[in-house]
């Protein structure tokens, strides 16, 4: 009897920790919506012989980060729901690779990459469009 009651109650607190996990998923889905639309990124370099900086025209949707330019980049990245950004970018022969935060209707982060001439690193500001 004792184990019959051990079991039942197990299955309710797992069914109340699966329906936890779903209640607690949209808002982690809305949220993440907040940072879909158009965002203007200036890259810096700080560090190395890379050019000076460059400006790139990016869109969010659903937490992926798609190239909004006419130029020849491949641009690719995720945006968490948290807020949190990872992305890589290349062009020609170079490539870089960048993390931060997005929050609101700004962001900030650092990349590093290796330039035609070397090793780089900076850091990106964006702001949305």
């Amino acid at each position: 009897m004792l184990r019959a009651w051990y079991c039942v109650l197990h299955l309710i607190v797992m069914a109340g920790l699966s329906l936890a996990a779903v209640v607690a998923a949209p808002s982690s889905l809305a949220l993440a919506a907040t940072l879909d639309g158009n965002w203007s990124v200036l890259v810096v370099t700080e560090k190395g012989t890379c050019d000076r900086g460059y400006r790139y025209s990016v869109a969010v949707a659903n937490g992926q980060v798609v190239y909004k330019g006419d130029t020849a980049v491949s641009l690719s990245g995720t945006v968490a729901p948290n807020g949190a950004v990872k992305v890589s970018i290349k062009f020609g022969g170079q490539a870089a690779d960048g993390a931060g935060r997005l929050s609101g209707n700004a962001g900030t982060g650092t990349w590093r990459g290796k330039g035609s001439s070397g090793d780089c690193a900076g850091r990106w500001e964006a702001e949305r469009r």
